[in-house]
């Protein structure tokens, strides 16, 4: 009985996002996306309690932060967040998008060279700007970006998000065993790989962020030493017009332990972060105990 109405319950909310998405789709791509950012910030956040995990997690991580800028962070945190999902259904229109602006960064030249080389390439970001920007834009140039992604709880919204993503670019690996053998293959071609790092896992290693310790999984800097594959932060900075992107590359992770190179990716995001408060999905529950 609870599993029938748990799955009634993840059809219901699927309805319901279909059609909001559906009906976002039917405008044009420089009205949709702010529409959607104002609906997540408005509506849906407050229902859904992300205003008051934003509040838990500033309060945990940055205590002594102004009331002012709390606040702020409340309505700007979901903002760019339902840009996001928007973008994230709106395949060509946001390649088109994010292609106008060339990458740039001190790892530009490596990532190059691997992929005149055919050596493997793991590219890691967050939850920051918009998660698959950076993919998008290296795709569009040429690159063989491949993307490992966490599969949703609710399968009927699943189903569509995988199809949504694999507009942008594929191929896709779901994570775990169904995914490993494809993504394996992928690399050892000379394939590049794209991961997003900040959740948290409950089997991963003990690592700092913010300062405080949150589980993060190891696996691709395992990835980069098991495969000889350059390790590569990569962000895009969603700009003051809440449509375009600052795609960086930045420079390669030098090799060593993997705790020591996942603990590099965190202190890279961390410092992004600090520079963009509003562009991180604080409504993760990122330092669960």
């Amino acid at each position: 009985m609870q599993d029938r109405s748990r799955s009634l319950n993840h059809w219901l909310q699927d309805r319901v996002l279909r059609g909001l998405i559906w009906c976002l789709l039917r405008l044009p791509y420089a009205q949709r996306v702010p529409l959607c950012g104002w609906i997540m910030a408005q509506i849906i956040a407050p229902l859904a309690g992300y205003r008051k995990r934003v509040r838990e997690n500033l309060a945990m991580i940055l205590p002594d932060m102004p009331p002012d800028e709390v606040h702020r962070l409340t309505r700007a945190v979901p903002n760019n967040v339902g840009r996001t999902v928007i973008e994230l259904y709106s395949g060509p229109e946001f390649t088109a998008r994010v292609r106008r602006t060339p990458p740039h960064g001190q790892g530009l030249k490596a990532l190059e060279q691997a992929h005149q080389q055919g050596r493997p390439v793991i590219l890691v970001t967050g939850h920051f700007g918009n998660y698959d920007a950076s993919r998008a834009a290296l795709i569009a140039r040429g690159y063989r970006v491949g993307g490992l992604y966490r599969p949703m709880s609710n399968d009927y919204f699943n189903e569509h998000y995988v199809r949504a993503i694999s507009s942008i670019g594929t191929p896709l690996f779901p994570r775990g065993k169904r995914g490993l053998a494809d993504m394996v293959r992928h690399l050892r071609s000379g394939g590049m790989l794209g991961m997003v790092i900040d959740q948290h896992m409950q089997q991963g290693a003990r690592l700092q962020f913010f300062g405080h310790q949150a589980l993060t999984a190891l696996s691709a800097a395992e990835l980069a030493l098991k495969y000889d594959a350059i390790l590569i932060p990569t962000y895009a900075i969603r700009q003051p017009n809440g449509l375009d992107f600052d795609i960086i590359v930045e420079a390669p992770i030098a090799p060593g332990t993997p705790e020591a190179m996942t603990q590099a990716l965190n202190d890279s995001l961390e410092t992004l972060v600090r520079s963009h408060m509003d562009q991180w999905f604080w409504i993760h529950r990122r330092w669960k105990a």
